[in-house]
């Protein structure tokens, strides 16, 4: 395999990870950006923690999906993640009326 077809095929898969997105980015209430991962999720729970004079957050989330093209499954039941690092989440605009595309 040539390097442009390495690239070429990654391209394809971050086109059909952005297509996945956008299909389902309406069925979530959260987006959660990490410094190692970008999920959506339905339900959130940051805990911040100290221990000795180290400040790290647990966050917790269940019924999400995962941004990442090598996972074979991105739907998880439940995540925890732990990390010393910003933790960003928004909660998703739910429109009462949506129209059809």
């Amino acid at each position: 395999m040539s390097a442009e077809d390495l690239e070429k095929y990654e391209t394809e898969m971050e086109l059909s990870l952005y297509r996945e997105y956008r299909d389902i980015v309406g069925q979530f209430s959260y987006v959660v950006e990490t410094e190692r991962r970008f999920y959506l999720a339905n339900t959130v729970e940051l805990l911040p923690h100290n221990s000795d004079g180290e400040i790290y957050f647990e966050l917790r989330m269940s019924d999400a999906w995962v941004w990442d093209m090598y996972r074979p499954a991105r739907f998880v039941k439940y995540v925890r993640v732990v990390t010393f690092k910003d933790v960003n989440i928004e909660e998703l605009d739910k429109p009462d009326l949506r129209l059809p595309d």
